[in-house]
């Protein structure tokens, strides 16, 4: 039974791999710089990183650490009114003019013998276009590589033509490639737009090809809505669309109760994948989550147990905002 569970796991880390394998993050709102580059600097500036353990306690699970830093420009020497990070209150009166956000993000992705390696480069602007909108548009510049250690691979069947490429070596690939994002915000709701790799790997290709007939754009869509309630309860719900040539569409979604812009419990739903309930804290200048994840009955995956874990830290507030409430929670 163990060895029929493990070639199970390795066709789909082979198939996974080839696929370019779509992320998966319960807590995919605090990381909406990595779906949508225009959302870079949409929470101010920010280093946040995420540790998913996905199948705990099976070994060679998928792991996946995320970092993120985003360096909201206004904050080297011009006066901030906060009026883009979504706080409500304003010291001055609005202007119109662009607002300018760098971002880095480190992803490192591990399923048994395969690695994968990402680092991404963005920026993100908005311009306002009422008195209660803006639009965002931001891009991404990524590279990422992929190894593959062909001798861990075991098969039913030896000559599978399938694998002869791969088994029985290390292989290696890398890949550079170009995100793009548009995204229409408001102090309470963003729906957004972005395509990632573009270019379907062709920007930047280098080491073996084992990937090369696998690539594919990606459409990505992104929406969240966000109410208070009363003068301490709020609520929030977030979703995200992914589609792509290769693999089905998937559609994800997450709800949340905050009490004070402070604590906040939440549950959601992969559809045909997974079932997640969560909660977390941010004090001041500092956040944490946790996620416990389970499969639910559609899923084919292993049913075993995710756990992902997230930490946050505001960097630094514009020079307007010591007196108001922290980052709003999505």
């Amino acid at each position: 039974m163990k060895k029929a569970i493990l070639f199970a796991c390795c066709m789909m880390l082979i198939w996974a791999a080839q696929a370019q394998n779509r992320k998966y993050m319960a807590n995919f709102s605090q990381f909406r710089q990595y779906y949508n580059p225009a959302l870079t600097g949409a929470d101010g500036s920010a280093v946040k990183s995420l540790y998913r353990n996905q199948w705990t306690g099976f070994k060679d699970a998928p792991k996946t650490i995320l970092a993120t830093a985003e360096l909201d420009m206004d904050m080297l020497g011009h006066k901030k009114s906060g009026y883009f990070r979504g706080q409500g209150q304003r010291s001055e009166p609005p202007k119109f003019g662009a607002k300018h956000a760098l971002g880095l993000t480190l992803l490192h992705d591990q399923f048994g013998p395969a690695r994968e390696l990402q680092v991404g480069l963005s920026y993100g602007s908005a311009i306002r276009i009422s008195e209660a909108l803006s639009l965002r548009w931001g891009t991404a510049l990524t590279y990422t590589a992929h190894s593959l250690d062909g001798n861990s691979l075991t098969l039913e069947e030896e000559n599978d033509p399938r694998f002869s490429n791969i088994l029985g070596q290390q292989n290696r690939s890398g890949k550079g490639d170009i995100n793009l994002g548009l995204t229409l915000t408001s102090e309470n709701y963003y729906i957004g737009y972005a395509m990632k790799d573009a270019t379907a790997g062709k920007l930047l290709s280098t080491g073996d090809d084992y990937l090369a007939d696998f690539e594919t754009r990606k459409q990505i869509v992104t929406a969240g809505y966000r109410a208070d309630i009363s003068k301490n309860i709020g609520f929030a719900i977030n979703a995200l669309f992914q589609h792509d040539g290769k693999e089905k569409a998937l559609l994800e979604g997450q709800a949340k109760t905050i009490y004070n812009n402070m604590l906040w419990v939440g549950a959601g739903y992969r559809n045909d994948k997974a079932y997640h309930v969560s909660a977390g804290l941010q004090l001041d200048r500092f956040a944490v989550g946790y996620t416990y994840e389970t499969s639910s009955q559609g899923s084919e995956s292993i049913n075993k147990a995710t756990n992902e874990i997230t930490l946050g830290y505001l960097l630094q507030r514009g020079k307007s905002d010591h007196q108001q409430k922290p980052t709003k929670i999505w």
